[in-house]
C-alpha cells in the first residue's frame, strides 16, 4: 500500500446513487409489500433469521442495497461475489472456509451474488450442497426471471422475492433525500430545480432509482452556479441529463414475453388503443419486427379467424410490406394489421376446430380413406375401386350433396362449431337455393 492508496476514499468519488444507498430498513425506499412493517422478509432480517433468498426485479429497485442492509444486520460472516468473475475454484475456497467457520466458531457465512443469472451450471452445482446443508446462506440478485436462468435444485432451496419498479412518489422521495443530505448527497450545494425538471427525471427513470439519481448528479455537477452561487436547473437541463426514456425490456428476458403477451391480449380483447400502445413499446424497445409480425399473423387466425377472414389478409399484407419497405415505414402497415385484428369481430372457432381434430387423432385409431374419396387418376387406381361412387358437388343444387367424407371409424366426429360472430355465423351450412 502506498501513500495515495492509503488516503483514497472510495465513498468520496463514488456516484451519487452508490453514496445514497440505504443503510437501514427504515431508510429503504419501495418494496413495501415485502419489506413493510410486519412483512415476513423484514421480520426475518430484523431477527437475523435469513434463509437463502433470490431477489428478482428490474435495475435500480434496491436488490443490492437490501443485501448490504442484511450484511450490516447479520451476525454471519458476509462475502460478496460476482457471477461474472467468481469461478468454480474461488467458490470452492469460499465454501471450505465457510465450513471451517461454522465448525470452529459456530458462525454461518452469508454469500451474496450479484447478477446470479450469469452463473453457469457448474457454478450453481458447486453451491448447491453447501446451501442444502446450511453451511452458507445464499442471496442472489438478478434482473432475469430466476425460473428461466437458475436451476430448479437451487431454486427449491431458496425463497424468491420479486422487486417491483419504484413508483413516481418513491423516486421523488429518493431525489429529495439526495438533495437534502449533506453527508452523502448534494446538500452542500445551493440548488434550485424546477418542478418540471423533477417530473422529467421521474418520468424517464421508469421506476429505476439509480437512473434518476445519476441524472440529478449529472445536472448538478455540470451546471455552473450563477452570481448568487445557485445552480439553477430547469427542464432543458433535465432533458440533457436524461435524454432517452428507459424501457424495462430485454429480448431474452421475461419482460419480452410479458409485453408481447399484452399486445396479443389487447388485440383479442378488442382494445385498439392498448394494442397500439404495446406495439409502440415493442417497436421503440428495438424488438425484431419480424417476431412481432409472426405473432400478429397467428392471432389474426386464432382470435378473428372466419369471423373476418380479411384480418388474416391484412396481417400477411403487413408482413409483405415489412419485407419490401422495412422499418420505420413498415410501422404503418403493422399498425393497420393490429387495428384490423383489434376491431374485428372475434371467433376462435378455427383454433378450437383444429385442436379438437388433432386431439381426436391422438386418441383414436386413424381410419383408411374411403374408396370413393381416393385418388382415381393414377394408372390402375380404378381397378381397385378408387373414386367409385364419388358424388361431384357441383353437379347438384347449391353445389352440395349429402355424402360421407370421414372414414367409418370417425363417422360421427364433430370438430368445427361456427360462432354467431361476423362471417363465421352459419358458415359451413350449404345454401341449397339456386
Amino acid at each position: 500500500m502506498d501513500l495515495f492508496s492509503a488516503s483514497f476514499d472510495s465513498k468520496r468519488v463514488a456516484p451519487l446513487a452508490d453514496r445514497m444507498r440505504p443503510r437501514t430498513l427504515d431508510e429503504f425506499i419501495g418494496q413495501k409489500d415485502i419489506l413493510g412493517p410486519g412483512k415476513i422478509l423484514r421480520r426475518a432480517i430484523e431477527a437475523d433469521k435469513i434463509t437463502s433468498l433470490i431477489l428478482y426485479g428490474p435495475p435500480g429497485t434496491g436488490k443490492t442495497s437490501l443485501a448490504q442492509i442484511i450484511a450490516n444486520k447479520t451476525s454471519s460472516h458476509f462475502i460478496k461475489i460476482n457471477a461474472v468473475f467468481s469461478g468454480v475454484k474461488e467458490i470452492r475456497e469460499i465454501l471450505e472456509k465457510a465450513q471451517e467457520r461454522l465448525h470452529y466458531y459456530d458462525q454461518k457465512t452469508l454469500v451474496f451474488c450479484d447478477e446470479v443469472h450469469r452463473f453457469n451450471k457448474g457454478q450453481q452445482d458447486v453451491l448447491l450442497p453447501a446451501v442444502e446443508q446450511g453451511i452458507i446462506v445464499f442471496i442472489g440478485a438478478t434482473t432475469e426471471n430466476p425460473y428461466f436462468e437458475i436451476n430448479s435444485a437451487l431454486l427449491s432451496r431458496s425463497t424468491i422475492f420479486r422487486f417491483n419498479p419504484l413508483t413516481d412518489e418513491e423516486i421523488r422521495e429518493g431525489l429529495n433525500r439526495a438533495l437534502a443530505d449533506q453527508e452523502r448527497g448534494l446538500g452542500t450545494y445551493k440548488i434550485q430545480i424546477s418542478p418540471e425538471a423533477i417530473t422529467h427525471w421521474i418520468d424517464h427513470a421508469a421506476g429505476d432509482m439509480r437512473r434518476a439519481l445519476n441524472a440529478l448528479e449529472l445536472a448538478v455537477l455540470t451546471t455552473p452556479p450563477n452570481n448568487n452561487g445557485v445552480r439553477v436547473i430547469d427542464l432543458s437541463i433535465a432533458k440533457e441529463s436524461i435524454q432517452e426514456r428507459h424501457f424495462r425490456f430485454d429480448k431474452k428476458g421475461d419482460n419480452h414475453y410479458d409485453i408481447i403477451s399484452a399486445l396479443i391480449k389487447s388485440m383479442r380483447g378488442s382494445d385498439p388503443d392498448a394494442a397500439l400502445y404495446w406495439l409502440a413499446v415493442l417497436l421503440e424497445s428495438g424488438e425484431d419486427p419480424r417476431f412481432i409480425m409472426r405473432r400478429i399473423i397467428v392471432h389474426a387466425s386464432e382470435d378473428v379467424g372466419l369471423a373476418d377472414p380479411m384480418a388474416m389478409l391484412q396481417a400477411h399484407a403487413a408482413a409483405n410490406a415489412l419485407e419490401w419497405v422495412g422499418m420505420p415505414e413498415a410501422r404503418i402497415p403493422m399498425a393497420q394489421a393490429v387495428l384490423a385484428i383489434a376491431t374485428a369481430p372475434k371467433s376462435n372457432s378455427v383454433v378450437t376446430a383444429i385442436d379438437k381434430a388433432m386431439e381426436y387423432i391422438r386418441t383414436h385409431q386413424a381410419g383408411p380413406v374411403p374408396l370413393h374419396l381416393r385418388d382415381a387418376h393414377y394408372p390402375g387406381a380404378k381397378t381397385f375401386g378408387h373414386g367409385e361412387g364419388y358424388l361431384y358437388p357441383h353437379s347438384y343444387p347449391g353445389n352440395w350433396v349429402q355424402q360421407e367424407y370421414l372414414p367409418p371409424e370417425a363417422k360421427n366426429a364433430k370438430f368445427y362449431f361456427p360462432t354467431n360472430k361476423g362471417l363465421d355465423k352459419n358458415r359451413g351450412k350449404p345454401d341449397l337455393q339456386e
